[in-house]
């Protein structure tokens, strides 16, 4: 974050490998990660995830696969290292629901662990009538804390757990333009998730538009004004 002046995680939600890539090398110079969502590839084979990971070392960003597990330990630790996708070879960072329990955190842990993998749990959801109430996102909270080797932070809609833990908050549903979507996604401005204590936040179609009609000259556009805006209001807040 800090080597690029981005706290921008751009949200790649294409179906198609030549369109996911071609956006990914358009924005990536201004990203600090990628959040992908592999299994709606419809063309996928695993040439996809290499050149996925020559971007990630080109431009200098982390690779995030939203996965969302959400099974018990020995189910969740083949889902990550196997399959056809192998999600733990190629991303750097994964994240689970805490609703299986520790089990989850274990069972992925041993798989990412030795291959410098890290997890976010997700605590908070930005869509309408999430059930996430705030006791689940104080016990996911207790999880991670139990599980500080592993988890590196949340998805969540504001700072949980003290600066000094060390815990990244990256939150979704953020954007400049719009304040909903229709299907229940609701939006911030970077300005008011950062004052919320968010890290990195991450925008979808407000950088990639739709991938039937993309614009990757427009998109890279975009993705420079939200790492503007976001880095912008980074610097506000911290003093840095």
């Amino acid at each position: 974050m800090n080597r690029k002046q981005s706290n921008l995680c751009v949200s790649v939600d294409f179906t198609h490998s030549d369109t996911l890539l071609q956006l990914v090398d358009a924005v990536g110079p201004h990203v600090c990660m990628i959040k992908t969502h592999i299994d709606i590839i419809c063309d996928f084979d695993i040439n996809l995830v290499h050149s996925l990971s020559s971007l990630s070392r080109k431009h200098d960003f982390l690779i995030f696969e939203d996965r969302k597990f959400a099974d018990i330990g020995n189910t969740v630790s083949l889902q990550y290292s196997s399959g056809a996708h192998k999600i733990a070879s190629w991303s750097h960072l994964t994240n689970a629901h805490a609703l299986p329990g520790d089990g989850i955190v274990h069972g992925l842990k041993k798989v990412g662990l030795p291959l410098n993998r890290g997890l976010l749990l997700l605590a908070q959801m930005s869509s309408a009538g999430s059930l996430a109430d705030s006791s689940y996102t104080q016990a996911t909270l207790d999880m991670a804390r139990r599980h500080s080797d592993f988890v590196i932070g949340f998805i969540a809609q504001q700072r949980l757990g003290t600066l000094d833990e060390g815990f990244l908050i990256l939150t979704p549903g953020v954007g400049l333009d719009v304040k909903g979507d229709g299907m229940g996604q609701q939006y911030r401005t970077p300005d008011e998730v950062v004052d919320a204590g968010t890290d990195v936040i991450i925008v979808g179609r407000g950088v990639t538009g739709n991938e039937h009609s993309v614009d990757y000259v427009k998109s890279a556009e975009q993705a420079l004004r939200y790492k503007k805006a976001g880095w912008d209001a980074i610097r506000r807040v911290h003093h840095v």
